[in-house]
Protein backbone atom coordinates (compact mmCIF):
# COMPACT_ATOMS: atom_id res chain seq x y z
CA UNK A 1 0.00 0.00 0.00
CA UNK A 2 2.81 2.32 0.54
CA UNK A 3 4.32 1.94 -2.86
CA UNK A 4 0.71 2.98 -4.67
CA UNK A 5 0.93 6.03 -1.87
CA UNK A 6 4.09 7.12 -3.25
CA UNK A 7 2.98 6.47 -6.83
CA UNK A 8 -0.82 8.29 -6.60
CA UNK A 9 1.70 10.91 -4.82
CA UNK A 10 4.28 10.97 -8.06
CA UNK A 11 1.62 11.54 -10.49
CA UNK A 12 -0.49 13.98 -8.34
CA UNK A 13 3.10 16.07 -8.25
CA UNK A 14 3.67 15.61 -12.33
CA UNK A 15 0.18 16.82 -13.14
CA UNK A 16 0.50 19.80 -10.71
CA UNK A 17 4.07 20.20 -12.45
CA UNK A 18 2.73 19.78 -16.12
CA UNK A 19 -0.69 22.42 -14.90
CA UNK A 20 2.15 24.76 -13.43
CA UNK A 21 4.54 24.92 -16.13
CA UNK A 22 1.58 25.20 -18.92
CA UNK A 23 -0.11 27.91 -16.96
CA UNK A 24 3.79 29.50 -17.01
CA UNK A 25 3.83 29.09 -20.93
CA UNK A 26 -0.05 30.67 -21.37
CA UNK A 27 0.93 33.60 -19.44
CA UNK A 28 4.88 34.40 -20.92
CA UNK A 29 2.67 34.41 -24.20
CA UNK A 30 0.13 36.42 -23.10
CA UNK A 31 2.28 38.83 -21.41
CA UNK A 32 4.44 38.67 -25.33
CA UNK A 33 1.39 39.67 -27.09
CA UNK A 34 0.95 43.16 -24.78
CA UNK A 35 4.56 44.13 -24.90
CA UNK A 36 4.31 44.04 -29.22
CA UNK A 37 3.90 47.28 -30.28
CA UNK A 38 0.26 48.32 -32.00
CA UNK A 39 0.96 47.84 -35.74
CA UNK A 40 -1.84 49.64 -38.09
CA UNK A 41 0.26 50.41 -40.96
CA UNK A 42 3.34 49.54 -43.65
CA UNK A 43 5.86 52.72 -41.87
CA UNK A 44 4.28 51.17 -38.29
CA UNK A 45 5.43 47.74 -39.39
CA UNK A 46 9.20 48.76 -40.43
CA UNK A 47 9.43 50.71 -37.14
CA UNK A 48 8.72 47.67 -35.25
CA UNK A 49 11.08 45.67 -37.11
CA UNK A 50 8.85 43.46 -38.84
CA UNK A 51 10.21 41.73 -42.07
CA UNK A 52 10.26 43.56 -45.05
CA UNK A 53 9.92 41.74 -48.15
CA UNK A 54 11.48 43.61 -50.75
CA UNK A 55 8.95 43.39 -53.88
CA UNK A 56 7.16 46.10 -55.42
CA UNK A 57 5.34 47.55 -53.70
CA UNK A 58 7.30 46.52 -50.08
CA UNK A 59 5.63 44.00 -48.03
CA UNK A 60 6.09 43.83 -44.28
CA UNK A 61 5.35 41.51 -42.48
CA UNK A 62 4.70 41.80 -38.11
CA UNK A 63 2.94 39.42 -35.55
CA UNK A 64 0.93 37.54 -37.74
CA UNK A 65 -0.20 41.10 -40.13
CA UNK A 66 0.74 41.95 -44.04
CA UNK A 67 1.05 46.14 -44.74
CA UNK A 68 1.81 47.06 -48.03
CA UNK A 69 3.68 50.33 -48.59
CA UNK A 70 1.85 53.18 -50.23
CA UNK A 71 3.37 54.10 -53.55
CA UNK A 72 0.29 56.10 -54.55
CA UNK A 73 -1.18 56.01 -58.13
CA UNK A 74 1.80 54.99 -59.58
CA UNK A 75 0.82 51.33 -60.26
CA UNK A 76 -2.46 52.91 -61.65
CA UNK A 77 -0.72 55.26 -63.78
CA UNK A 78 1.88 52.79 -65.49
CA UNK A 79 0.28 53.18 -68.42
CA UNK A 80 0.01 57.02 -68.61
CA UNK A 81 3.56 58.18 -66.86
CA UNK A 82 5.91 56.44 -65.24
CA UNK A 83 8.35 58.30 -62.58
CA UNK A 84 12.10 56.93 -62.84
CA UNK A 85 12.76 59.91 -60.06
CA UNK A 86 12.38 60.13 -57.65
CA UNK A 87 10.84 57.03 -56.30
CA UNK A 88 7.92 56.74 -53.78
CA UNK A 89 8.31 57.46 -50.43
CA UNK A 90 12.02 58.17 -51.10
CA UNK A 91 13.79 60.51 -49.25
CA UNK A 92 14.65 64.01 -51.05
CA UNK A 93 15.79 67.50 -50.59
CA UNK A 94 16.40 70.42 -52.55
CA UNK A 95 16.92 70.49 -55.85
CA UNK A 96 14.45 67.72 -56.29
CA UNK A 97 15.74 66.31 -59.81
CA UNK A 98 12.21 64.48 -61.33
CA UNK A 99 12.54 62.69 -64.68
CA UNK A 100 10.62 59.89 -65.91
CA UNK A 101 8.77 59.41 -69.00
CA UNK A 102 4.56 59.99 -69.82
CA UNK A 103 2.45 59.75 -72.90
CA UNK A 104 2.36 62.50 -75.63
CA UNK A 105 -0.99 63.13 -74.34
CA UNK A 106 0.07 64.29 -70.83
CA UNK A 107 1.38 67.38 -72.44
CA UNK A 108 0.65 70.47 -73.71
CA UNK A 109 3.39 72.59 -75.58
CA UNK A 110 5.51 69.99 -74.69
CA UNK A 111 4.59 70.27 -70.85
CA UNK A 112 2.89 69.82 -67.49
CA UNK A 113 2.48 71.11 -64.01
CA UNK A 114 4.16 69.68 -61.21
CA UNK A 115 3.95 70.54 -57.46
CA UNK A 116 5.20 69.42 -54.49
CA UNK A 117 3.24 69.74 -51.22
CA UNK A 118 3.91 69.08 -47.38
CA UNK A 119 2.03 66.13 -45.32
CA UNK A 120 -1.28 69.07 -45.12
CA UNK A 121 -1.61 69.84 -48.67
CA UNK A 122 0.79 73.06 -48.24
CA UNK A 123 2.04 74.10 -51.59
CA UNK A 124 6.20 74.00 -51.10
CA UNK A 125 7.15 74.27 -54.77
CA UNK A 126 6.14 74.13 -58.27
CA UNK A 127 7.05 74.08 -61.66
CA UNK A 128 7.10 72.59 -65.12
CA UNK A 129 8.40 69.38 -66.69
CA UNK A 130 9.32 69.53 -70.02
CA UNK A 131 9.89 66.91 -72.90
CA UNK A 132 13.41 66.23 -74.08
CA UNK A 133 12.05 65.11 -77.06
CA UNK A 134 8.52 65.35 -79.81
CA UNK A 135 5.99 65.30 -77.50
CA UNK A 136 3.53 65.15 -80.49
CA UNK A 137 2.71 61.44 -80.17
CA UNK A 138 0.74 59.06 -78.13
CA UNK A 139 3.89 56.98 -77.44
CA UNK A 140 5.67 57.42 -73.70
CA UNK A 141 7.93 60.73 -74.27
CA UNK A 142 11.06 61.50 -71.87
CA UNK A 143 10.62 64.07 -69.47
CA UNK A 144 12.91 66.17 -66.69
CA UNK A 145 11.95 68.83 -64.10
CA UNK A 146 13.57 70.47 -61.19
CA UNK A 147 12.06 71.98 -58.09
CA UNK A 148 13.59 73.89 -55.48
CA UNK A 149 12.20 74.00 -51.85
CA UNK A 150 12.90 75.17 -48.29
CA UNK A 151 10.67 73.08 -45.79
CA UNK A 152 11.10 73.96 -42.11
CA UNK A 153 12.56 71.57 -39.78
CA UNK A 154 10.65 71.38 -37.06
CA UNK A 155 7.48 70.88 -39.24
CA UNK A 156 4.80 67.89 -37.97
CA UNK A 157 5.50 65.61 -40.56
CA UNK A 158 8.33 64.78 -42.83
CA UNK A 159 5.73 63.42 -45.28
CA UNK A 160 4.84 64.80 -48.66
CA UNK A 161 3.81 64.27 -52.02
CA UNK A 162 4.71 65.14 -55.70
CA UNK A 163 2.19 65.62 -58.16
CA UNK A 164 2.50 65.40 -61.53
CA UNK A 165 -0.35 66.97 -63.34
CA UNK A 166 -1.75 65.98 -66.83
CA UNK A 167 -2.04 69.20 -68.92
CA UNK A 168 -5.44 70.30 -69.75
CA UNK A 169 -5.60 73.12 -71.84
CA UNK A 170 -9.57 72.31 -72.48
CA UNK A 171 -10.32 73.15 -68.87
CA UNK A 172 -12.93 70.04 -68.87
CA UNK A 173 -12.93 67.90 -65.79
CA UNK A 174 -13.02 64.82 -67.44
CA UNK A 175 -9.54 65.34 -68.99
CA UNK A 176 -7.94 65.85 -65.70
CA UNK A 177 -5.50 63.29 -64.48
CA UNK A 178 -3.06 63.37 -62.06
CA UNK A 179 -0.15 61.16 -60.65
CA UNK A 180 0.51 61.55 -56.34
CA UNK A 181 3.54 59.88 -55.05
CA UNK A 182 4.38 60.00 -51.49
CA UNK A 183 7.91 61.54 -50.71
CA UNK A 184 9.95 61.50 -47.66
CA UNK A 185 11.33 65.17 -46.22
CA UNK A 186 15.15 64.88 -45.38
CA UNK A 187 15.78 68.11 -43.38
CA UNK A 188 12.57 67.02 -41.05
CA UNK A 189 13.84 66.05 -37.87
CA UNK A 190 12.98 62.50 -36.96
CA UNK A 191 8.55 62.81 -37.85
CA UNK A 192 6.13 60.15 -39.33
Amino acid sequence: MNKQVKVIASIIIVTIVVIMGSLSIYLYREKIKKDLPIVNNFQECVNAVGLVKESYPRQCSFNGQNFTEDIGEKQEKSDLIIVENPRPNQVIQSPLFIKGKARGTWFFEASFSVVLVNWDGLIIAQGLATAKEDWMTEEFVLFEANLYFTIDKDTYSNRGALILKKDNPSGLPEYDDALEMPIIFADVLNKN
